[in-house]
């Protein structure tokens, strides 16, 4: 996302290799399709993933299962949504770079569009939330700073959306990689609008940033350390605390709960568990045993090609 690759492009990704003039790319390729048109079952898999949650939320709303205010809870549930797509679109390029896993660059533009997908849902929820009232709408986006920021990325989605094509890429030619480095502020206003949303407890809107910190201290890794056993385990640990920080910091200056008791609830599981640095670290930590144990594997290489084939 940072850098143009060889590799397919991605909706909020890094560019491919400049297709020939001679060549035109067709305007549509079925999502489930590799580069070469042949029938992907790591595609098949992953674009199911995209539209599971889409069919769980229709069907807990054709069966009534959804709260009092469904629609209240569906804009709730594709915002969440498009939040952690956006976090496994930006999760390709370290889980490329870590295994080796060349071919996963095929879905990062179908993770990408997922989260855009996912976020356009979320406003058209809260436009039929409020009655379809258009202008009150828009006076409410304009007043209300959580609502301003939060349309500010939607806005950036659908520009990162309709120019992940091909199409785009050929004639944006260098523009587009600048372009899409938008994806990094989008995260944080879309970050931004969830840690408003939550009013007072904050947990479900922290995780996710801990691990968007984790995503952006690995790229912030020098190239000769990012793949190295010890960079990882290291960054598991500074994920962890930047969580903390950011939890901290939050409760200090945006709310009236004591900041010190929450960052005491760090280190120690409360009636309601751990707080959320705890799974930031442990999911770091996961990422480094996994990739201990992948190098261990025997023909790891050739695995790596079979799972994304």
């Amino acid at each position: 996302m940072t850098q143009p690759s060889s590799a397919e492009p991605g909706a909020l990704g890094r560019p491919a290799r400049r297709a020939s003039k001679r060549q035109s790319a067709p305007w549509f390729t079925a999502p489930w399709r590799d580069r070469a048109g042949r029938v992907s079952p790591f595609k098949i898999a992953v674009l199911a993933g995209c539209i599971l949650p889409a069919l769980y939320m229709t069907a807990q709303w054709s069966t009534g299962t959804f709260t009092g205010r469904p629609l209240n809870q569906a804009m709730l549930m594709t915002g969440v949504w498009a939040v952690w797509f956006l976090l496994l679109s930006l999760a390709v390029s370290p889980a490329r770079s870590i295994f080796g896993l060349g071919k996963l660059i095929q879905v990062r533009r179908m993770l990408g569009l997922a989260a855009a997908a996912y976020t356009l849902a979320h406003l058209v929820f809260y436009v039929l939330m409020e009655g379809a009232n258009l202008p009150f709408v828009v006076s409410e986006i304009i007043n209300r700073f959580y609502l301003t920021i939060g349309f500010i990325a939607v806005l950036g989605f659908v520009a990162l959306a309709v120019t992940s094509t091909d199409a785009s890429i050929r004639r944006l030619g260098g523009r587009w990689k600048w372009l899409h480095r938008l994806v990094y502020p989008i995260a944080v206003l879309s970050l931004w609008h969830f840690f408003l949303t939550q009013k007072i407890d904050v947990t479900l809107a922290v995780l996710p940033t801990g691990l968007f910190l984790w995503l952006m201290l690995w790229r912030g890794l020098p190239p000769v350390i990012e793949r190295q056993l010890v960079s990882l385990f290291l960054l598991a640990l500074a994920a962890g605390a930047a969580t903390i920080a950011v939890e901290y910091a939050w409760y200090a200056l945006a709310t009236f709960v004591p900041a010190s008791r929450v960052l005491d609830a760090n280190w120690h599981f409360g009636p309601r568990g751990p707080r959320p640095s705890f799974w930031v670290t442990l999911d770091g930590l996961a990422v480094f045993l996994a990739a201990l144990v992948w190098r261990w594997l025997p023909g790891h290489d050739k695995i790596g090609v079979a799972l994304t084939r």
